[in-house]
């Protein structure tokens, strides 16, 4: 096999984009994996020991610290040692189990080490370890990137928001609205949707084989191992326990999780999109930046691939996303495998979706204001002050306001300010008015 370096890397996200994405590797690559399950393992353990359980009663709580940087100091060379052993159990979870019972042996407390693991499946492993990951890299990596995209739009939309500009329904002139305000609109989704996102529950199975603390309550029926797995997994991992499950997670959650992910993504698509159709209408140009090349035949060209890059990468996140909350929360009976290696893929549309804020972040960085184009859009289309116009006509009921303003706005001939100054000397109505008629124009015509 070839050493994974960034040129022999199958997916872009772990070649071409690694620079990107590379945070998300202490969240979602197998080291992280691993080391999230010997996390649980260990904590599982001290809550039996708090319990305590007859046999942990005497454990002494000073090698807790001990215990943990078994996780908190847990080294490369740790999850090689794990796929050792994996190669001989041929089961990843197994593998952890024994690990830890290596670390006990080596900290004296063999007497000890048939409570690691004690009751549970591997999926009471699996589906606290990945919510876990799953919210330690939302929180310390996504949240904070996307409320700097956010910060960055609201900033733009301050710097723009006396910039009058020609709106576009259905690709055609239409009341004029502010620069500014368009981007806020971009603000107010993204945070409406990121408020939404931070109130889904990280939720986890954990019960024993199918839910039901089977092997707990046989062997400590005085025990109530409800309460102590909610303990466990509500106060100790701080995630959301699922009260009744199957094998597996209900993966409800998780899906939800999912499709609020691609609703922002889908937001940013289409800030994307109009972002790339401005700098094509020449509204924007774009900062130059010496050495670089826009294209191999065309030296004038200064694309806006920032845009394209991030309209691809979440299209891609996307896709992804669609699959892991359409397909988690369907198994079979008391559950199959197809959710196993479905989740080792959690952490791709993420880094698709970083690949995307970070491009997004710098197309936007290097957006110049064209006023001398945005204007001219303005001045060329004075058929859009028609509303204004038959508005104030209507409040001074002018009989036929709107017909008398299609009339003369629906042809095939160019609408100019002239054609405007004269249509309101035709009207019968006071000089009041017509001095406020006179006073509107394209650039000002843009609402509150």
């Amino acid at each position: 096999m070839m050493d994974i370096q960034l040129l022999t890397a199958i997916s872009p996200v772990d070649g071409r984009y690694r620079s990107k994405a590379d945070g998300l590797a202490l969240y979602f690559s197998e080291y992280a994996l691993i080391r999230y399950r010997v996390l649980v393992e260990v904590e599982y353990f001290i809550t039996l020991c708090e319990q305590p359980l007859p046999q942990l009663a005497d454990f002494d709580k000073s090698l807790y610290n001990d215990l943990r940087d078994i996780y908190k100091k847990f080294q490369l060379e740790d999850a090689e040692r794990i796929k050792e052993i994996e190669g001989v159990t041929n089961h990843d979870v197994k593998a952890v189990e024994y690990f830890i019972k290596e670390k006990f042996d080596v900290l004296k407390l063999d007497k000890y080490k048939e409570f690691i693991h004690f009751g549970l499946t591997s999926q009471d492993i699996n589906n606290t370890a990945i919510p876990y990951s799953l919210r330690d890299a939302v929180n310390e990596m996504y949240y904070p990137l996307l409320e700097e995209l956010i910060e960055q739009l609201d900033g733009l939309s301050k710097d723009w928001e006396d910039i009058s500009m020609l709106a576009k329904t259905h690709g055609q002139p239409a009341s004029p609205t502010r620069l500014g305000k368009e981007m806020k609109v971009f603000v107010e989704r993204l945070n409406t949707q990121l408020n939404l996102l931070k109130r889904i529950p990280c939720s986890a199975k954990f019960g024993g084989a199918t839910g039901n603390f089977n092997a707990h309550k046989v062997a400590y029926p005085e025990i109530n191992w409800v309460d102590f797995g909610n303990n466990f997994v509500n106060n100790v991992l701080k995630l959301d326990r699922e009260q009744y499950t199957t094998q597996i997670s209900n993966y409800d959650n998780l899906a939800a999780i999912f499709d609020s992910l691609k609703r922002i993504n889908t937001i940013m698509l289409d800030l994307s999109r109009d972002y790339w159709t401005y700098i094509m209408m020449e509204y924007f140009k774009q900062k130059i930046k010496k050495g670089e090349v826009g294209s191999s035949a065309m030296p004038h060209k200064v694309n806006p691939i920032d845009f394209e890059n991030a309209e691809g990468n979440l299209g891609i996140a996307n896709c992804l996303y669609e699959h892991l909350s359409a397909k988690l929360p369907v198994s079979r009976l008391q559950r199959d495998l197809t959710d196993s290696t479905v989740l080792r893929n959690i952490g791709v549309p993420i880094a698709h979706t970083v690949i995307a804020i970070k491009s997004l972040q710098k197309g936007l960085g290097k957006l110049l204001l064209n006023k001398a184009a945005i204007d001219k859009d303005l001045e060329d289309n004075w058929a859009v002050v028609a509303e204004a116009i038959q508005t104030i006509l209507r409040r001074e009921a002018y009989p036929n306001p709107y017909e008398a303003l299609k009339e003369l706005t629906r042809t095939n001939e160019g609408i100019t300010a002239k054609s405007i100054a004269e249509f309101i000397e035709t009207l019968n109505v006071s000089e009041a008015v017509k001095d406020e008629l006179r006073s509107i124009s394209p650039q000002s015509y843009t609402g509150v």
